[in-house]
């Protein structure tokens, strides 16, 4: 399941949180306890940038989507403009027929 950028940020910073609580009451943490931090801390900055491109790359689908739709938007207008002259010239075509 994709996470928001900030709901990364603040499991980063809850995470960070928790490191300095568990520290502090502790009091001195053994190097094994320091990597291991180091280790999950590391792990949600890489979630976090792993969320960023996820992101970054959602935002570039959703542009070209945009694109894509106003394109056919524009498709659509330009053949409904058409009909209508269409039906114009055909009920100008038929009135003459009529009057002849």
């Amino acid at each position: 399941m994709m996470e928001t950028k900030m709901t990364q940020t603040r499991r980063l910073l809850a995470l960070a949180a928790v490191a300095a609580i568990y520290t502090g009451v502790s009091g001195c943490a053994s190097t094994g306890e320091l990597a291991s931090l180091k280790s999950q801390i590391d792990q949600a900055s890489a979630d976090a940038a792993a969320a960023k491109a996820e992101a970054a790359a959602a935002s570039r689908a959703a542009a070209e989507a945009r694109s894509m739709a106003e394109q056919a938007n524009n498709t659509a207008n330009s053949a409904m403009s058409l009909s209508q002259e269409t039906d114009t010239k055909i009920d100008r075509m038929f009135k003459k027929a009529m009057y002849k």
